[in-house]
């Protein structure tokens, strides 16, 4: 590839993670243990919304974790200048993936319920897939849109959709979390491109960095107005797993994994998300309801649905887990 002048721009070459081992199970069980860490976040990120704003937590989600990945790139490697092309891309993916999606998400949360949220998540996929195909980057193959409408079908009957309220400020918050869900969905789509030239540490380093040039000063400001010394011990402790368990290591594993499947298989997983939520929510936030029939059999949906999707592989991750050199150009 040339640039400007005729200088020849060298593409970095693609990184495997040094952080998890390369297996034809690796990705799926990092998407496993992903959909846990995001399964419980809106409950407990109602916790930390009783003591921090919306704005001021995203600033200190995506602050921190700009922070930790700089620290982990430090200790595992040295950070690769993107190219041109990629500065705009990175920038774009980080608008979507992580400035849109964590003031849109976390304002409607604020506004909406747990419920709600786990709900309107799981279209996640739907938007992941319309993009993909619209781009020509995924295709609707009867296998993928077969498992995608039996898991969306679990969810469905997991979640009654008219348990969710749409009166007042909750409508708003609902209608935020549907933004957010658009936003997240095309990320996954279009991302796939820079996690597997630079890997996902590098890639998610320059997401975070760049993020925090409009998060930090933005939420900062509402930080700023906030009485800390009230703040509980639980919600520090909430605050710093979200940080370092729900941002740095569920995004870098999300990342990791869509190194190496498609972006359909890694928007399939977000259909477990409800499971792990529904189970915490009663638990922490004293609502929804307890496991049973329901529960029951919209596990045996979800789960057949991310089956069909996902084991039986197609040729091209094939032979991206097995060459994946093959990928530089």
């Amino acid at each position: 590839m040339t640039g400007g002048r005729g200088r020849v721009i060298k593409r970095p070459p693609v990184t495997q993670s040094p952080l998890l081992p390369v297996s034809s199970y690796g990705p799926h069980v990092a998407l496993l243990a992903v959909q846990v860490i995001f399964g419980t976040w809106p409950v407990l990120g109602k916790i930390a919304l009783r003591a921090v704003p919306s704005t001021g937590l995203v600033a200190i989600r995506v602050g921190g974790a700009a922070v930790s990945f700089l620290l982990l790139l430090g200790l595992r490697g040295r950070l690769v200048r993107p190219g041109r092309r990629d500065r705009a891309r990175l920038a774009l993916y980080s608008l979507l993936g992580v400035v849109l999606n964590q003031f849109l998400y976390l304002k409607g949360l604020s506004l909406s319920t747990a419920v709600n949220a786990a709900l309107l998540n799981a279209t996640i996929p739907v938007f992941t897939l319309l993009v993909g195909a619209l781009l020509g980057r995924d295709r609707l193959t009867l296998r993928v849109t077969t498992g995608t409408l039996i898991a969306a079908a679990g969810v469905v009957y997991l979640i009654d959709p008219l348990r969710a309220s749409l009166g007042g400020d909750t409508m708003k918050g609902n209608l935020l979390l549907v933004a957010n869900t658009c936003c997240y969905g095309a990320y996954i789509a279009l991302s796939q491109d820079v996690f597997r030239r630079y890997g996902a540490l590098t890639a998610m380093t320059w997401l975070f960095a760049i993020g925090s040039l409009a998060a930090v000063p933005f939420g900062g400001y509402q930080l700023a107005q906030t009485d800390f010394s009230s703040v509980g011990l639980l919600v520090w402790l909430v605050l710093v797993y979200t940080v370092l368990v729900q941002t740095v290591g569920a995004y870098y594993l999300n990342a990791w994994a869509l190194e190496r499947v498609s972006p359909s298989t890694v928007a399939v997983y977000i259909y477990l998300q409800p499971l792990f939520a529904f189970v915490v929510a009663p638990l922490l936030l004293g609502a929804g309801e307890r496991p049973g029939l329901r529960h029951a059999v919209a596990t045996l949906l979800i789960f057949a649905g991310v089956a069909v999707v996902t084991l039986r592989r197609n040729r091209f991750e094939e032979e991206v887990s097995e060459h994946p050199d093959a990928l530089a150009h």
